[in-house]
């Protein structure tokens, strides 16, 4: 396994999913409510913008690897559906959102595993559908995350229409890549 400053980064941000997990477990009187939303609210975001730097300092400095590949996008993975799952027990999202965009990822890193087995990665490629959903993904979760308002703006209002957003991109997403694999499925790749 190398080590290097992009792998440390990912290992960092599966280290994080437990702290940002157990932040709502605390005793609400060492830790409010509102400082927890904060606290789950900054640790989910320093885990994405890790996300995309180690991504960026691997290419950069040339230190991409396959292990690199293998792991960034399970602690994506794991990341988001902590969050999804902690959100669902806060009944800030509804579970059926949270399955949708779980069982899309498990799906779909799935499919990506196979298609590279017989030799077609690049035909599954992250689309921009896939980019767009992330995005929303990755926006919605923080606000959801605040949950409360500041002033007139309503972090949980806004978070649960981009939830929904991403669901269906979600969904089309899912498609797509199951429309381009499917082919191979019948050449019985």
């Amino acid at each position: 396994m190398p080590i290097n400053l992009p792998i440390l980064l990912t290992w960092l941000r599966i280290l994080l999913i437990p702290l940002f997990v157990g932040i709502f477990y605390f005793e609400k009187s060492w830790v409010s409510v509102p400082n927890q939303n904060l606290v789950a609210t900054i640790i989910f975001t320093a885990a994405a913008v890790t996300d995309w730097l180690d991504g960026w300092l691997a290419r950069r400095w040339n230190q991409t690897s396959a292990f690199g590949a293998f792991l960034d996008p399970v602690a994506d993975k794991l990341m988001v559906a902590a969050a999804l799952i902690t959100l669902v027990q806060l009944e800030r999202v509804d579970a059926i959102i949270a399955l949708i965009i779980i069982g899309r990822e498990i799906t779909i890193s799935a499919l990506r595993e196979w298609m590279a087995n017989i030799g077609k990665a690049k035909s599954v490629a992250v689309s921009l559908a896939g980019k767009i959903k992330t995005a929303s993904q990755m926006v919605a979760i923080p606000l959801l995350l605040y949950h409360d308002p500041i002033e007139l703006f309503d972090p949980h209002r806004i978070g649960t229409w981009l939830i929904y957003i991403a669901a269906v991109l979600t969904l089309l997403s899912m498609v797509y890549y199951l429309r381009v694999a499917l082919p191979q499925a019948w050449k019985g790749g």
